[in-house]
This record gives structure tokens, sequence and C-alpha cells, in this order.
């Protein structure tokens, strides 16, 4: 830790506290959640580390996470559900969440993984963020957690839906494709007309071997972006 960060675990876990807004009965547990396997030679006195509120706290935000979707998303079917409670629980998302809470700041753990950029590592953030979140289930029940949850689940889903917007079509249905499916996108070349210098593209997407749309366009881009497009509108009216 750097000069001005306290060496003290139980200072660190105050001073989280503090931070996060969220006041423990139970000290161990916010103690143990802030705790890395790495301190555990270093603070030998410390009752463990926090790989098993790590584990609950994945469990609980699934749960919550699905529960504020299914509410939130009142006309969406299953898959777009499961494609966005995916981009919810997903390390990189956690990792932004721990982030907005300076968990990497008052994270325990020893100088090695400290040096090594230990405080900026997604997997380390997000895990710690698992924790964290089982620490707060254990420590004051569901609806404390679901408030801490949703105040960083509403802004990111208000963003996810900004980025939709311009997101181009063949990021959409591969979205949609791995979603319901399981399967990625492939595009083909189907045929090519004009002179060279005036070239007209026509490709086809193809999901499981099943041709889902058709485009034509003056680059073989243009034409896929075409497909992607003509297959999005398709599933549009199946689902209707």
């Amino acid at each position: 830790m750097d000069s001005k960060r306290s060496d003290d675990p139980f200072l660190i876990a105050r001073a989280f506290q503090q931070r996060l807004g969220v006041q423990f009965e139970d000290q161990s547990l916010i103690l143990r959640a802030l705790t890395h396997r790495s301190s555990v030679n270093e603070y030998p006195f410390l009752i463990g580390d926090n790989e098993r509120l790590e584990f609950l706290g994945d469990a609980v935000i699934g749960f919550v996470a699905a529960d504020f979707l299914y509410h939130r998303f009142p006309e969406k079917r299953e898959g777009p559900l499961t494609a966005m409670r995916a981009y919810l629980v997903r390390k990189e998302t956690l990792a932004r969440f721990a982030r907005d809470i300076a968990l990497g700041e008052h994270l325990i753990m020893g100088r090695g993984e400290e040096e090594s950029g230990g405080r900026e590592r997604d997997s380390v953030l997000s895990s710690a963020f698992e924790a964290v979140v089982g620490a707060i289930y254990l420590d004051r029940g569901l609806p404390t957690v679901k408030d801490f949850l949703l105040s960083l689940f509403r802004p990111e889903m208000e963003r996810l839906q900004t980025d939709q917007l311009t997101k181009d079509a063949k990021s959409r249905l591969q979205e949609w494709a791995q979603a319901e499916l399981r399967q990625t996108p492939s595009y083909e070349t189907v045929g090519a007309s004009g002179p060279d210098h005036d070239r007209e593209f026509t490709v086809e997407v193809r999901i499981g071997g099943e041709t889902y749309g058709v485009g034509v366009g003056k680059s073989k881009q243009q034409a896929a972006q075409a497909a992607a497009r003509d297959a999005l509108e398709r599933i549009r009216t199946q689902a209707r």
C-alpha cells in the first residue's frame, strides 16, 4: 500500500464502510470480504480470505439482476433478458462497479499482488465485489443488498441501451444468436456483379447452417451489415 493508505486491516474496513455508506453489524464479514488470499501470510491474525463470500455473492448478484431485468423489461423475451443478465454479471461490468466504489483502494492484499497491479486487475476486483455483496447480504439482508445493486444496475442499463442504439447490426445479431441459439453467425459472399470500379456484393448470414438474412452492398462489409439488418428484421417479424 502507498504511504497515504493505512496498513491496519481494521482501519481499512472502517474506511470502506464509510465510502460504501453501509455499516456492518458483524465487522468480521466486511473484513473477510476485503481480504485477498495473497494477504494470508502477511496478516496471519485474519480469519480467512474472501473466496467463500465470493461464491455467495455471485449467486446473489445473479438473482438480483434477473429480478431487476424481469420487472424492468416486461416486454422482452427470455433470450434478450439472458443476454442482459450476462452483461450485468460479467467480470468487466463487476470490475467497473468495484471501481465506482473505490474497492481496489481498500483491498487487503499481499505486497507481491499489489506490486503486480492486483488492485486494478479486473479478475481481482470482480471477485472482491462479489464478496462484498455476499457480506452485505449476510449482514443486512436482501433488501439492503438489492438497494445497493440497483443503484449500480440502473445507470449501467441506461448506458447499455444508449450503446445499443449505435451498435452495428452484426454485433446485435451476434448477441441475439449467442443468447437464443448459443451459436455465432457466419457470413458468406454468394454473389458479385458489375465492373471492377463499381462492384456490388451479395452476402448471406447463416446461423447453424440456416440462412437468416441476405444483403447487398458496394463492399463485402456493407453487404454483411445489410444481411444482418435483414436477419434482425425477420426475427422481429417472426416474434410478433
